[in-house]
């Protein structure tokens, strides 16, 4: 199960002078990312009256359960501008929100084997997360959305977040290098990851960009390389195909090393296209994930 706001994202890419419609948010990416891991996948999710009609039908037809999705008419969906420049940074602008998500809207997490929580925008409280850790689920979590603050044009600065304690209830965390740097007040990548993992968390992974992700379990960091695309086209949604493939790998039982190249090699089909559009299937992944196994290092 995935935890958190679709959104409608408006991309700008480097050398573009027009910005591209693009269904987006966690629920697509880390649930396109899992289902095609075979993987049974459902969210809960909030979404305004105008979120189109033909992204759920889309949705739906690649197999994800839209049960636990609240369409509230009178509201609008979680969108953001999202603008790349040639460096590789991106300016996020928010252009509305969504209601939030609140313990109602919960009941369902009680039936779940996994449950991956994933705010883009505030929409999911610290309680609410520690609530879903009581649940027994396996738990992960990308904290993005935690630590964003918004000004009044919707420009979005990191912000971080003075008590940790819920992440106790996390077995495994997902961030970017410079998210959780931020999480853990840390200015190096491995101390950031060391401090998660001091508070009980099972398994930590920083993604890299194009370098990989470092990955942090059993007192120990590997690097994890990264799975070479074809053609580099769009970052969006990388960091969550990374964690969807990985959490449905982890679900079978799978060691957390070949998980988080599964995830790498899913990340670098969803790169090759502009919006969810780049997934593939279980043994495409699998041959790249094999690549880059053998090449896996112990640095600390």
């Amino acid at each position: 199960m995935v935890l958190g706001h679709f959104s409608i994202d408006f991309i700008l890419l480097p050398n573009s002078t027009k910005p591209r419609r693009m269904l987006g948010g966690p629920p697509t990416y880390v649930s396109l990312a899992a289902k095609k891991m075979d993987a049974c996948v459902s969210v809960i999710s909030k979404v305004g009256g105008d979120f189109p009609a033909k992204y759920l039908q889309w949705l739906r037809k690649h197999g994800i359960d839209l049960s636990g999705l609240k369409i509230c008419e009178e509201s609008r969906t979680t969108s953001f501008m999202l603008k790349y420049c040639s460096s590789g940074e991106r300016v996020l602008i928010l252009r509305s929100k969504a209601p939030s998500i609140t313990s109602e809207d919960l009941l369902p997490t009680l039936k779940a084997k996994a449950i991956h929580i994933s705010p883009i925008a505030n929409e999911i409280s610290l309680n609410s997360i520690e609530k879903i850790g009581d649940t027994g689920s396996l738990t992960s979590l990308d904290p993005q959305g935690l630590l964003r603050r918004f000004n009044s044009n919707g420009k979005t600065s990191l912000h971080k977040i003075r008590d940790l304690s819920f992440l106790r209830k996390i077995d495994v965390f997902k961030s970017s290098e410079k998210e959780v740097k931020v999480l853990a007040g840390k200015e190096n990548v491995l101390e950031a990851l060391r401090k998660v993992r001091e508070c009980s968390v099972k398994i930590a992974i920083a993604t890299i960009g194009k370098r990989g992700s470092l990955v942090s379990f059993d007192n120990r960091f590997f690097m994890i390389p990264a799975a070479e695309p074809k053609i580099f086209l769009d970052p969006t949604g990388a960091g969550d195909a990374f964690i969807g493939a990985f959490m449905a790998e982890y679900l079978k039982g799978r060691d957390p090393l070949w998980c988080a190249c599964v995830g790498s090699a899913a990340a670098s089909f969803v790169v090759e296209k502009t919006g969810p559009k780049g997934f593939k299937g279980r043994k495409e992944v699998y041959r790249r994930a094999s690549l880059i196994y053998e090449k896996t290092l112990i640095i600390e």
